[in-house]
C-alpha cells in the first residue's frame, strides 16, 4: 500500500477515516481512560483490555464498559455516541497489589441491572469473579497459585453456561472450571484424558469433585488467546509456537491446525457465520482460514508490526446480486427497507441465498480489522475472488448495507438459517441473536437447551461420568461465597508443592519443514490482502478493536479507550430520519452528499 505523504504526515494520528460505507470519525467527548489523567507508564504493564455488556436495564443505555490499567480495574456506564463520558462516576473502581488484571469477561446470560458476573484474570496466575455493580468479590481461583503459576493470558465463560468458564496461562496450559467448585488446598493430581498431536487433556484426580475440572496443554509456549466458534461447538487457540489448532470443545477432537509464516500468533477471531477464522501475530501478518477446507485461503500485509488484535464487523456487509434490486412500494416500506426494522433481517434472507437452488448468485463480503503495535488500524473486505477463486464471477451489482441511525440488528451475522447442505458441519449454521458488546464472539449466541446435553459428549462422557451434570445450558442458581475482601492482595504466594507432570511430549517443530506446504503455504501460493483503511491512530500500540453496532471501539497502552462513530450516527442522523418522502434517487443523492 502506498505511503500517504511523507515524513510528518505520516506521524499525524488521524481522527476520522472513509470507506465505501462514508465517514468514521473518532469522538473526543467519548474516550475513557483513568480518572485523574497522572501519566501512565506503559513499560511492564500488561496490555489494556475493554469488556462490554448490556444489563438490559430498560433505560436505553444499559452498555456497561470495563477496563484495566496497570494495577486499575475500572467499571462505568458506557454512553457511546450519545453522551460524553463521566470519568468522575466510575461504578466501580479497585486497585490490585502485587499483580495486575491482563484480561477479563463477562457473564452475558446472567447479567441484570442489579448483578453481573465479571470473570477477572491476573498476571501471577489467579483468577477473581467479581460483582461491580454490587461491587462484591465472589470468588477467588487459583488462589494459592498451586494449579498454575504463570500469566493469565485469556479468560471466558463458556458459551450458553452460567457457570463454566476457561482460562488459559503462559504456560501453554487452559483450565476447565466450575464456579460453584472449589480449587482445593493442594495440587490437584491428574489422569489422561486423551492425547493428539501436541495436544493432551487431563481430568482432576480426587474423591470430590474439585477444580479445575479439565486441564489442557497446547502446544508448546504461551498460549496466547482462544476465542469460542459462534455456536459454542469449536475452539479456536492460537500459541507463541506459531499454530493456530481448533478443537472440537465437546468431543476435545482436533478439528485442523495452522501455522504461522514466522513467529507466535498472538490473536484469533471467527467469522459471524462461524465459516473463517482470522489470526494475527509476529510475522506482522493477518492470515484467513478456512474452518470447511481448514487451509489458508488468503494473507494480509499492511501492519509493520505485531498484529496484536484482529475482529470481524459483524454490521457491515456488502451483498452481490446477479440482478438490480427492483424497488416497489410506499414509501415508509422504502425507509424500512434502508432505516427500519427489518433491515437486518432482509440482510440476513438474502445471505441465506448461497446455498439455495432456486434462487440468483449472491455473495458474502466480511469485513474484518485488525490493529497492532505499530499503532495503526487496518480494515480489510473478505471478498467473493478470494474465498471463491474458480468460481466465475457474475455481472452483480453491489449493494452495501451498513448500520443505520434506526436500524437495530437483528443477526447480521451472514449466516444460513435453514440450509445444512454442507457435509462438514459448520459453525453458525444457525441464525445468532444480536451480538452483545464484548471481546470475543457471542457468550448468549447459544441459547437452544437441546443442542448440547453435556460438556463432554461421547467418548469423553462414557469415560468421565462426573461431567454428565455439566450442561452448558444448565442455569444452576449461583451460591456466591463472600470468602475475599474487595480489594484483596494477591501477591506472589509461594506454592507447597507443584505439578511435575509433563503432559506433552514436547517436539520442536522445523519451520523450514512446514513452509510451503498446506500448513503454512508460501507468501506466492496465496492471495495477498490489501487494507482499505490503515491508519495512525494512536501514540503507543494498540490492544483492543471491538465493533459495535453504532461504533467502534479501540484502545491503546496508554489507557485511552476511545469510540469511532460510524457513518450517520452523529450529527446526520436527526436529518436522515425526515426523509421517509424522498423518492429513491434523491434520497441516495442526499445519502451520497453527508457521505463527501
Amino acid at each position: 500500500m502506498a505511503a500517504e505523504g511523507g515524513g510528518k504526515e505520516m506521524n499525524e494520528i488521524k481522527t476520522q477515516f472513509t470507506t465505501r460505507e462514508g465517514l468514521y470519525k473518532l469522538l473526543s467527548h467519548s474516550e475513557y481512560s483513568r480518572p485523574n489523567r497522572v501519566p501512565f507508564n506503559s513499560q511492564g504493564s500488561n496490555p489494556v483490555r475493554v469488556s462490554f455488556v448490556n444489563v438490559n436495564d430498560q433505560s436505553g443505555n444499559g452498555d456497561r464498559l470495563c477496563f484495566n490499567v496497570g494495577r486499575e480495574l475500572y467499571f462505568y456506564i458506557y454512553k457511546g455516541v450519545r453522551k460524553a463520558a463521566d470519568l468522575s462516576k466510575p461504578i466501580d473502581k479497585r486497585i490490585y497489589k502485587g499483580t495486575q488484571p491482563t484480561c477479563h469477561d463477562f457473564n452475558h446470560l446472567t447479567a441484570t441491572a442489579e448483578s453481573v458476573s465479571l470473570l477477572v484474570g491476573f498476571s501471577a496466575g489467579q483468577v477473581q469473579l467479581i460483582d461491580p455493580i454490587k461491587k462484591e468479590t465472589s470468588k477467588l481461583f487459583n488462589e494459592e497459585r498451586l494449579i498454575d503459576k504463570s500469566r493469565v493470558t485469556c479468560v471466558k465463560w463458556v458459551p450458553g453456561s452460567e457457570s463454566l468458564f476457561l482460562v488459559a496461562h503462559s504456560s501453554g496450559n487452559m483450565y476447565l472450571y466450575n464456579v460453584e467448585h472449589t480449587c482445593g488446598t493442594t495440587a490437584p493430581h491428574y489422569q489422561l484424558l486423551k492425547q493428539g498431536e501436541s495436544f493432551a487433556v487431563h481430568t482432576c484426580k480426587s474423591k470430590s469433585t474439585r477444580n479445575p475440572l479439565l486441564k489442557w496443554t497446547v502446544g508448546e509456549g504461551a498460549l496466547n488467546e482462544f476465542a469460542f466458534s459462534p455456536d459454542g461447538k469449536f475452539l479456536a487457540c492460537v500459541s507463541q509456537d506459531g499454530f493456530l489448532r481448533v478443537f472440537n470443545f465437546d468431543s476435545v477432537e482436533l478439528h485442523g491446525t495452522m501455522k504461522s509464516y514466522f513467529g507466535g500468533l498472538l490473536c484469533v477471531c471467527w467469522s459471524p457465520d462461524g465459516k473463517y477464522i482470522v489470526t494475527g501475530g509476529e510475522d506482522d501478518l493477518v492470515t484467513v482460514w478456512s474452518f470447511v477446507d481448514c487451509r489458508v485461503i488468503a494473507r494480509g500485509h499492511g501492519h509493520k508490526s505485531w498484529v496484536s488484535v484482529v475482529a470481524f464487523d459483524p454490521y457491515t456487509t456488502s451483498v452481490e446480486e446477479s440482478d438490480p434490486m427492483e424497488f416497489s412500494g410506499s414509501d415508509e416500506d422504502f425507509q424500512d427497507l434502508h432505516f427500519g426494522r427489518d433491515r437486518a433481517n432482509s440482510t440476513q434472507s438474502r445471505l441465506s441465498k448461497r446455498n439455495s437452488t432456486d434462487s440468483r448468485p449472491v455473495s458474502v463480503t466480511y469485513r474484518f480489522g485488525s490493529v497492532g503495535q505499530d499503532t495503526q488500524l487496518c480494515l480489510w473486505d473478505l471478498t467473493e475472488d478470494i474465498l471463491f477463486p474458480h468460481q466465475p464471477l457474475s455481472r452483480a451489482r453491489t449493494h452495501t448495507n451498513v448500520m443505520n441511525a434506526t436500524s437495530p440488528p437483528a443477526g447480521s451475522g451472514g449466516t444460513n438459517p435453514g440450509s445444512n447442505g454442507n457435509s462438514i458441519t459448520t459453525p453458525g449454521n444457525s441464525v445468532p441473536p444480536p451480538l452483545p458488546r464484548s471481546n470475543s464472539l457471542p457468550h448468549s449466541a447459544v441459547s437452544n437447551a437441546g443442542s448440547k446435553s453435556s460438556v463432554m459428549d461421547g467418548a469423553i462422557a462414557s469415560g468421565v461420568s462426573k461431567f454428565a451434570t455439566l450442561s452448558l445450558h444448565d442455569r444452576k442458581e449461583r451460591h456466591h461465597e463472600k470468602d475475599h475482601k474487595r480489594n484483596h492482595s494477591m501477591g506472589h504466594i509461594s506454592s507447597k508443592s507443584s505439578d511435575k507432570l509433563n503432559l506433552v511430549t514436547k517436539t520442536k517443530t522445523d519451520p523450514a519443514k512446514t513452509l510451503g506446504t498446506p500448513l503454512c503455504p508460501r507468501m506466492e501460493d496465496v492471495p495477498l490482502l490489501e487494507p482499505l483503511i490503515c491508519k495512525k491512530i494512536a501514540h503507543e500500540r494498540l490492544t483492543v478493536l471491538i465493533f459495535l453496532e453504532d461504533c467502534i471501539v479501540t484502545a491503546c497502552q496508554e489507557g485511552f479507550i476511545c469510540t469511532w462513530a460510524r457513518p450517520g450516527k452523529v450529527g446526520t442522523s436527526k436529518f436522515l430520519s425526515g426523509c421517509n418522502l424522498l423518492t429513491r434517487k434523491t434520497f441516495q443523492l442526499l445519502l451520497d452528499l453527508t457521505h463527501l
